[in-house]
């Protein structure tokens, strides 16, 4: 049987040992390699061409949502397995929205990744069972018409949930405009878009909204 190219992403390095350690006792993965934010996720992924991207959400630079989103896009056939901490109703239903392949909790990861990478294999999709629970309801709640709102997530571009990231986690402009390789007065339009369709007055408002939709720690 071929073996499953896997790319570890989570910015804790104990927890990539830990992810490491789980696959590489399993006879048909080869960890190809490992990344500690979602933009080093983003290239790596685009490079090394992996089956499947363990990933976990609240990262550096760019979260995993994010992330999971431009390798969706640009990397062919890959499939998305989420490995979080979270399990907010919210932030589960994006993860579906996006078309993540799978999600399980880091506190089951010993009991539930070897299931989660055999499904997927599979052409299967796997949910934890409290992400099971969740992803239900939402979809109950969305049958009958009490669906919230969508966020205002949605509304922002993908370069602007970069930026806003990046201003969240404290960048100056200046510092923005080098890690996207874009000009000042850019990152100025779109921090003044981003404002705007939030309604924030301030980049403390921006800091609570990042850290609120799990872009962030706070």
């Amino acid at each position: 049987m071929t073996k499953l190219r896997i790319l570890i992403v989570d910015d804790h390095e104990v927890v990539r040992a830990g992810v490491r350690s789980l696959l590489e006792d399993q006879t048909d993965c080869d960890v190809c390699g490992e990344a500690g934010n979602g933009r080093e996720a983003v290239s790596l992924a685009q490079k090394l061409k992996p089956d499947i991207v363990v990933l976990d959400i609240t990262m550096p630079e760019l979260n995993g949502l994010e992330a999971a989103r431009q390798m969706l896009k640009t990397v062919a056939n890959v499939q998305i397995l989420i490995l979080s901490v979270h399990e907010s109703e919210e932030l589960v239903r994006e993860i579906v929205e996006i078309g993540a392949h799978g999600y399980i909790l880091k506190s089951d990861a010993g009991r539930e990744l070897a299931a989660a990478i055999r499904a997927l294999r599979r052409g299967e999709s796997y949910f934890a069972s409290k992400v099971a629970q969740i992803v239900l309801r939402a979809y109950l709640n969305k049958q009958s018409g009490s669906q919230t709102q969508a966020s205002h997530d949605h509304t922002l571009t993908p370069r602007e949930r970069e930026v806003l990231q990046l201003l969240a986690e404290g960048k100056s402009n200046k510092e923005v405009a080098s890690a996207l390789t874009i000009s000042v007065m850019t990152v100025e339009t779109h921090r003044a878009h981003i404002m705007h369709k939030l309604e924030a007055h301030s980049v403390a408002e921006l800091v609570h909204y990042a850290v609120r939709h799990k872009m962030i720690t706070p």
